[in-house]
């Protein structure tokens, strides 16, 4: 029960078919931060409200435009670099997925299991799926690949929504109540699930190759639960993940040849440059690896209990939220503090995203928020 308790301090698990199992929170009391003269708080430029979000789902952004959803069903695109609203939906029901987004269309998915294409702010087609979604659609080359509880892959057409293809692989009773991995490089659908990433062919979901980061291990199917978590870090061919609450490592997509791993007690992705790679251990331990080698560079333990985000990576600094809704800059070199920014007080939820000269961060009670970047 101890085990089961820790796994929940950070994620909850599900049975599929039978629906959230309760989790127990014993998590130690967050470590206070330190006053530094030095480090700096900044208020934000802009704000726009986008109702309450879980965590679950995650901002996208193409180019200029920002995407952000609300498990309420609320959706909008943003202009980056004011806030300004471009167009806001309200869909009917909650969301479980989302945004996946491209210059074509935005993706999401509803807790009634309904894949949703939206174009200019309305729905052009949906269609019903076999399982639940918790990983944003990826939306890329005029179709929409969903990541299925279940750990099947589906593909749909981009313009119609009619199904394309579909590649299942071996389940397990326990899945992970939150995004796993889904992404694009050249012309290989990745996907992740079981401590594997797999590269698919996205013309019709052959796998190409397979690369293990993590092996099931324990007596339990707790302790076997080596799910691949979001986000992951791609830069070129390379694409680092972590396995949850298993080891963190980067793969060639070009050929699937795993390049490192390392043991490493998460829950949350990865975020990194061509040089770095930046994680957060389920204790909030705070991790910067070096890329190529999976060295470990430094190791902070300021943040301890803090429930952080996934980090951000971003001109010599790495950023990452808490759930008391404080968004941390440090020096990328020192690990030391040089910011600290806050919020509506509520938790810093997602992972934070940079574009167009800001850093964005979404809340807990909705909001958007967005700083210029360090």
């Amino acid at each position: 029960m101890q085990l089961f308790q820790r796994m929940c301090f950070t994620a909850c698990v599900f049975v599929l078919g039978a629906g959230l199992m309760a989790c127990a929170s014993n998590a130690p009391k967050p470590t206070e931060l330190s006053a530094q003269p030095a480090v700096q708080s900044a208020a934000w430029v802009w704000h726009v409200p986008a109702g309450v979000s879980s965590g679950v789902l995650r901002m996208q952004v193409v180019g200029a435009t920002v995407y952000a959803a609300a498990d309420s069903g609320e959706l909008l695109a943003l202009e980056a670099a004011t806030g300004r609203v471009l167009w806001r939906l309200r869909l009917p029901e909650g969301l479980s997925a989302g945004v996946g987004a491209d210059e074509n269309g935005v993706a999401v998915v509803t807790l009634s299991n309904e894949l949703l294409l939206v174009q200019s702010g309305e729905v052009r087609w949906r269609t019903r799926l076999p399982a639940r979604v918790l990983t944003p659609p990826l939306v890329a080359g005029g179709r929409v690949f969903v990541a299925l509880s279940d750990r099947s892959t589906m593909a749909f057409d981009g313009g119609t929504g009619v199904r394309l293809w579909v590649q299942t692989r071996a389940s397990d009773p326990l899945v992970l109540r939150q995004a796993g991995v889904l992404l694009a490089v050249g012309d290989t659908l990745v996907a992740g699930g079981l401590g594997r990433l797999q590269g698919l062919n996205p013309a019709n979901g052959r796998v190409v190759w397979d690369a293990p980061l993590a092996t099931p291990r324990g007596t339990n199917e707790v302790e076997r639960l080596v799910d691949l978590v979001g986000p992951v870090s791609r830069v070129g061919n390379s694409v680092c993940a972590r396995a949850f609450n298993a080891a963190v490592g980067c793969v060639d997509a070009s050929t699937g040849r795993v390049i490192w791993t390392r043991p490493s007690q998460g829950s949350v992705g990865v975020q990194g440059t061509a040089q770095h790679l930046a994680g957060a251990d389920s204790d909030g331990r705070l991790v910067l690896w070096r890329r190529d080698a999976g060295e470990t560079l430094w190791t902070m333990e300021r943040l301890k209990f803090r429930e952080l985000t996934a980090p951000l990576v971003l001109n010599n600094h790495v950023l990452v939220g808490d759930a008391q809704g404080v968004l941390h800059v440090l020096d990328i070199q020192s690990a030391q503090d040089t910011a600290r920014w806050r919020a509506d007080g509520s938790a810093i939820v997602g992972v934070p995203v940079s574009t167009a000269g800001f850093v964005l961060a979404q809340t807990r009670l909705g909001g958007v928020y967005a700083w210029r970047a360090p």
